[in-house]
């Protein structure tokens, strides 16, 4: 009884194991699904106060101003918000490196603020200060 030696193949396998990497598609996926969710919800927090420092008093700045009835000035005039963006375009002509200090009541609704910062960007004036309450 003699013995013959399997016939090997010397053919190489150009096959990749797609195994693994399902495996860790999968593992992606679930991840994605399960912590997706916390990032929508989001976490309640408090924001802190913070605390201001003196507003320069040079002559190359200009104030904006939101009450808690509404109203809007734009260095102590009143005026409507076309009448702001007449005003901001003038000042974006004349000079870009104006710093322009918000300051909104805290009775202000968010979209407003964010609504007059929109206005001064698309001017191209992007020094921009927010004028908070010290501590």
């Amino acid at each position: 009884m003699g013995r013959t030696a399997p016939l090997m193949s010397t053919r190489v396998s150009s096959e990749i194991n797609l195994t693994p990497m399902m495996d860790l598609t999968f593992i992606l996926l679930i991840t994605f699904i399960i912590t997706f969710p916390m990032i929508e919800q989001g976490v309640p927090i408090n924001l802190p106060q913070g605390s201001a420092s003196p507003v320069s008093s040079d002559a190359n700045r200009s104030v904006i101003s939101l009450d808690g009835a509404g109203n809007l000035y734009f260095n102590d005039r009143a005026t409507s918000f076309d009448g702001l963006l007449e005003q901001i375009t003038q000042l974006a002509q004349v000079d870009l490196t104006t710093t322009v200090y918000v300051r909104a009541d805290k009775d202000v609704r968010y979209g407003e603020v964010v609504r007059v910062m929109r206005a001064l960007h698309d001017q191209k004036l992007t020094r921009i200060s927010l004028v908070t309450k010290g501590d």
